[in-house]
């Protein structure tokens, strides 16, 4: 088995890599003068089990297009097994027609990864898990949830908690996550989204009165829903509210609303590389999920259970 990294999250591969006990593969990702992009690999991959690292996050094309480049380099060096482990997949947000005339992204990201010769791939909190069936290759998706369920054990009072879902959407995921904490109660936040980024909430479903509240979601990215879920929330009567996120996409200016809103802190995890604004953030704390990935590469690679990892 090998680990090679794109450029997109090279902190999150080189701890993966310390986790595997594995140098990382020596390859140079570099660009042209015209941005063209250029990989060449330094050492003999032949007959080996690769694991390719690359979050395609922003700048989402460039990363896609380096995951893209990498596995064809990885296959015409005669690598046994390419197995594409995207923490963040990008365009996975548009899993279906949104309206007349749009596209579904998301399955032509798949089909992109898989013509490039990739055999597997390995993400996180996918945003549909439907969208392992855009795959035509074996696709695992992990969970963040015990690793967020471990955090929250060991900074908050089980009995006083109750876990929050933004949307109608995330419910199943709440639920999971709930689950984890004692069968811990659960709310929904009712919205109506009148564009693309911004939400309006409407109601609160559950009882939050002088509860610790803990929002969950896959993904944080204007962090407009968050911050206005927070303010419904308290204004409901919770005792206080936290945002525990798997991936922080955190665009425009959506560090400087986390930092003026009502959570008391949003909790991530490092499958997208902090900005510098979300490192500076007293209100943002990041939570490595490298050795929950690494143990997923390593039962890979040993062809043992990758779901006994959630058991």
């Amino acid at each position: 088995m090998k680990i090679m990294a794109g450029n997109s999250n090279l902190p999150l591969a080189r701890s993966i890599a310390a986790y595997l006990e594995l140098p990382l593969t020596d390859a140079s990702v570099r660009r042209f003068a015209d941005e063209e992009i250029f990989v060449e690999i330094h050492e003999n991959v032949r007959g080996e089990d690769m694991f390719l690292l690359q979050s395609t996050s922003y700048p989402a094309n460039d990363n896609l297009m380096e995951l893209l480049i990498c596995i064809d380099a990885l296959r015409r060096a005669s690598a046994k097994r390419i197995t594409a482990v995207v923490p963040y997949m990008g365009y996975a947000r548009q899993d279906r027609k949104s309206g007349s005339r749009t596209p579904i992204s998301a399955k032509l990201v798949a089909n992109l990864i898989t013509q490039a010769g990739a055999n597997r791939v390995l993400s996180v909190d996918l945003h549909a898990g439907q969208i392992q069936g855009f795959f035509d290759i074996p696709t695992d998706n992990l969970f963040a949830a015990p690793v967020m369920a471990a955090d929250i054990q060991a900074r908050y009072n089980e009995a006083d908690l109750t876990v929050v879902s933004p949307d109608v959407g995330g419910v199943v995921r709440a639920r999971a996550l709930a689950k984890r904490l004692a069968n811990a109660p659960l709310a929904i936040v009712d919205k109506r989204r009148e564009r693309a980024g911004e939400s309006e909430v409407m109601n609160i479903i559950g009882d939050v009165k002088d509860r610790a509240c803990i929002l969950i979601d896959d993904i944080v990215d204007s962090g407009g829903t968050l911050c206005n879920a927070a303010q419904a929330l308290l204004d409901q009567g919770a005792k206080s509210v936290a945002a525990y996120i798997t991936h922080g996409v955190l665009s425009g200016g959506a560090v400087a609303r986390v930092n003026s809103s009502a959570l008391t802190e949003l909790v991530i995890t490092d499958t997208i590389l902090a900005t510098d604004a979300a490192q500076d953030s007293t209100r943002i704390r990041t939570l490595t999920i490298a050795p929950l990935i690494g143990e997923a590469v390593r039962r890979i690679s040993d062809e043992s259970s990758v779901s006994s990892l959630f058991d």
